[in-house]
């Protein structure tokens, strides 16, 4: 009986086990998706309950390879925890474990990471739980590039052309490329606009997406910006970036050709050089301007002409543009009109012949295109306005040279000028009598200044002598000098004729007879030169003196006897002679008077 009893609590105790086994359940939780960009730190995150504790949990994390198989990278039971070798996460991985929760920290993620990882928990007993999360990598793209088509698009084209390229490279997940035209997104559409995609992976496993655009532009795309925009995945979140915007060179034919004066501004005159212009609407490198004088026929072959303004160069001109391709041509013209201004013309155009007393009359005038004003000056300054010039009363004085200035007042640098003679004619006018002083011996120029008209005649009379002088017609009259040599008081008279009458005027000049009249320089020459003569004398007479004293002496004549004699000046005055005899060397001073001198005074 109490074997039978002991079995049967056995076999409890076994169905009680098999009954705890049975309901021992591990329930695991994960996220489905974890993201993170990539060089940095991933943290897969796994939850469990189970009815045993955490104490007897086994926990092993796997990921899936590009086959779809799992490969055990961590095991962990109650005695151990292992980092599996050979996987590309043993030297990246770390697992903290707390009450219920797992973590699977990745560092240095990397873009063959974005894989699926599971974690799997499992009971002393047969229970067990799996959970899996889906890792997702991102990495950032550098900013996009564009490039436009170097070559200009023509509008005519039947298919679309290649616009640019825009390129962004080392991105993931795949960025996202989208062109603009003008802030507009543009889409495909045949035959009117091709976007194409090439996507490369880089050996970093990144991705690098190049976007080509093609479109059959119209005229409106000469001004027009295309840029594209980039669309990126970051954790959690979608970014933009857009390229730098591109201009494209659109050619299109010309619908309205243009002609205008590039220069000068405002009206032209004769000897401006004047610059004409011609162009279209239109783009057209293959398109021909020629810009014609119409009525001469001249010919520019180019959308520029240049020409030296006369007045025949006036006119129409006419701008051409001709396409190459259809050979259709558009023109236009515009009128150019040279304004002028002859030479101004005087009359009279001789020199004018007035009376003294009476009146003069001068037009001064040239014709121009544009109003003109006449101003008339003399010796530099203004004496009237109008075309006509009047003068009253005339004398002397007015007789001279008048110039008439043509100007256009609407162009300050237009103007021409004449000249007026005009003489007054009278008899002679000479300044009257004068006295002039002078030294003798001495040339003085005489002049003689004569008004009057027609140029009267001079002739002078001086010392007796008729002469015209030396003469120079002057604006106003003649002008002569005579050159006269003074030696005495004389008189010199000037009289001046034509045929309205005649004039005199009468110098007289005064000699000075004086030595300081002589010039200093002269003075001292020949003062110099006296004194210089007469030392020369005095140095003779004493070389002669000399030798005849000497000679004297040689004879014996001095003194009364022979032999050497000095003659010397004692201290009073008196003259002592030194005597020798031939036959002795004694010496005997003797006075004047013969008296023998003391020893001391020898």
């Amino acid at each position: 009986m109490a074997l039978r009893n002991t079995v049967a609590l056995l076999v409890g105790l076994v169905a009680l086990f098999h009954t705890w086994g049975a309901w021992a359940i591990v329930e695991v939780n994960m996220e489905d998706k974890v993201e993170v960009s990539i060089k940095e730190t991933a943290q897969i995150t796994c939850m469990y309950t189970s009815d045993e504790g955490s104490g007897g949990m086994v926990i092993e994390w796997f990921y899936v390879t590009r086959s779809g198989d799992k490969q055990r990278i961590y095991h962990q039971d109650p005695v151990s925890n292992t980092v599996d070798k050979g996987t590309p996460y043993m030297d990246r991985i770390n697992v903290s474990t707390a009450t219920g929760v797992v973590v699977l920290t990745i560092s240095d993620v990397q873009v063959e990471d974005e894989r699926e990882f599971t974690c799997r928990i499992k009971g002393l007993t047969d229970g067990s739980g799996e959970g899996r999360t889906k890792l997702r990598v991102f990495a950032t793209p550098e900013r996009p590039t564009i490039e436009a088509v170097e070559t200009g698009v023509s509008v005519d084209k039947f298919e679309p052309s290649k616009i640019g390229t825009c390129e962004v490279k080392n991105g993931y997940p795949r960025p996202n490329v989208t062109w603009y035209r003008d802030n507009m997104p543009l889409l495909s559409s045949p035959g009117d606009t091709i976007i194409e995609f090439r996507t490369t992976t880089e050996s970093n496993g990144l991705l690098s997406v190049v976007s080509e655009l093609s479109r059959k532009v119209v005229k409106e795309d000469k001004n027009a910006k295309f840029y594209c925009e980039v669309n990126y995945f970051v954790p959690g979140a979608t970014q933009m970036t857009e390229s730098a915007p591109i201009t494209i060179t659109i050619y299109y034919p010309s619908t309205e050709v243009y002609i205008w004066v590039e220069s000068p501004k405002g009206k032209i005159k004769e000897g401006d050089v004047v610059e004409l212009r011609c162009t279209g609407n239109g783009n057209d490198p293959s398109a021909l301007l020629s810009i014609k004088h119409t009525r001469s026929g001249e010919t520019w072959e180019t959308d520029t002409a240049q020409i030296n303004a006369t007045r025949i160069n006036s006119g129409e001109y006419e701008c051409q543009i001709v396409d190459t391709e259809s050979f259709e041509s558009l023109t236009n013209t515009t009128e150019v009109f040279v304004n002028y201004l002859d030479p101004a013309v005087v009359v009279p155009e001789q020199p004018a012949m007035v009376l003294q007393g009476k009146d003069v009359m001068a037009t001064c005038n040239a014709v121009s295109s544009l109003q003109t004003e006449t101003t008339w000056f003399k010796d530099g300054e203004e004496i009237s306005k109008g075309h006509t010039l009047i003068l009253t009363n005339a004398t002397f004085d007015t007789s001279g040279t008048y110039t008439c200035v043509v100007s256009v007042t609407e162009l300050e640098d237009m103007q021409t000028n004449g000249t007026l003679i005009v003489h007054v004619q009278g008899p002679p006018q000479i300044r009257k009598d004068r006295t002039v002083i002078e030294t003798v011996n001495r040339e003085v120029d005489l002049k003689c200044h004569v008004r009057g008209y027609p140029v009267p005649t001079i002739i002078w009379t001086a010392g007796g002598k008729v002469s015209k002088g030396f003469q120079k017609v002057t604006e106003n009259g003649v002008e002569s000098v005579l050159k006269v040599q003074v030696t005495s008081d004389m008189t010199a008279v000037c009289n001046a004729s034509n045929e309205y009458g005649s004039d005199t005027s009468t110098f007289n000049i005064k000699a000075i007879k004086t030595e300081t009249a002589k010039p200093p320089k002269k003075v001292k020459k020949e003062s110099n030169g006296v004194i210089i003569a007469v030392v020369i004398i005095c140095l003779l007479l004493l070389a002669v003196l000399g030798s005849v004293l000497y000679f004297l002496y040689k004879k014996g004549k001095i003194c009364g006897r022979s032999g050497k004699q000095d003659l010397t000046k004692s201290n009073k005055d008196n003259i002592v002679v030194e005597m020798k005899s031939d036959n002795t060397e004694e010496a005997i001073l003797l006075g004047v008077n013969g008296e023998k001198q003391p020893q001391s005074h020898q």
